[in-house]
């Protein structure tokens, strides 16, 4: 089986990358080896590729710099998709592009299904529904939330950061989702793969906290593990306390229940999978 993944120096690119299934013919590239941007450079090394499977685990991410660079976050979200699903459908491959819970405006009291009404109230979720938009019926969406890996740019690296730099911090208590570490996500994904799926699924880690609840569950185990000296006093704020270029969706947990059927595995809960990502971390030195 010969896969191309993009964006492999990312979290959930190396991620893929060390999971992958031993059958699999991995060839793994970044923004260094091809500028999505470029669709003539794009398009001739998909053609070149020539992939069973495309992971397009590439996007543009900075979720407030999308309010003002929006025509390039669409230019990699959305345009590079669409070339990466052509190219695809000419060879009879299976594009899986991942996705995000940005596409949705967090005004659900229940966990968002894979079919459930897009809304997006930032630059960065409407570019990312254009690019689920140019998948084919025969292409795998999966959708994820707060994703965070050892050695990444993620909130729990940076929850670490501050927490050995300052005594109290603050931390948003009203937005509400599930985090998902970028190995179980990678896993998920291998495994659709595996059984063929098509269409659009879910996967974030189980259970339900807020950013607020995340730092406090952070600070206790990191402690506990040496990456923090002492525990800080951590207090919950508002969104409104902490303006934003880009609106955050209020509430993005993922309904992951049609993943889980699928795969007939364990859902995994959040804190289980945070203390795994810290022991990763701390073993980095």
């Amino acid at each position: 089986m010969r896969v191309l993944i993009t964006g492999a120096a990312g979290q959930l690119g190396s991620a893929l990358q060390s999971t992958a299934p031993e059958h699999a013919d991995i060839c793994a590239i970044d923004v260094e080896d091809v500028d999505l941007t470029d669709t003539a450079m794009l398009r001739a090394r998909l053609a070149v590729e020539a992939p069973e499977i495309l992971i397009n685990a590439a996007a543009y991410t900075a979720v407030d710099k999308a309010e003002s660079e929006e025509d390039l976050a669409y230019a990699i979200n959305a345009d590079a998709v669409g070339i990466m699903a052509e190219a695809m459908a000419q060879t009879g491959g299976k594009l899986v592009h991942v996705s995000t819970d940005f596409v949705f405006d967090g005004s659900s009291s229940t966990a968002y299904k894979p079919d459930d009404t897009r809304a997006p109230i930032s630059a960065y979720g409407r570019t990312k529904a254009a690019g689920e938009d140019r998948l084919a019926a025969t292409d795998l969406l999966v959708r994820t939330a707060w994703v965070y890996a050892a050695g990444g740019a993620n909130f729990v690296r940076t929850m670490i950061r501050l927490m050995n730099e300052r005594s109290e911090l603050g931390i948003v208590a009203d937005q509400v989702g599930s985090p998902t570490w970028a190995t179980g996500l990678a896993q998920t994904i291998w495994g659709l793969i595996e059984k063929g799926a098509s269409g659009t699924y879910h996967h974030s880690d189980a259970g339900e906290i807020s950013w607020y609840d995340f730092a406090v569950a952070i600070a206790e185990d990191a402690h506990e593990l040496g990456l923090i000296e002492a525990v800080p006093t951590i207090k919950p704020i508002a969104t409104a306390d902490y303006p934003t270029q880009a609106s955050r969706p209020a509430f993005s947990l993922l309904d992951s229940r049609k993943t889980r059927e699928l795969l007939g595995d364990e859902h995994i809960h959040w804190r289980q999978n945070l203390r795994l990502m810290l022991k990763e971390e701390a073993s980095l030195g």
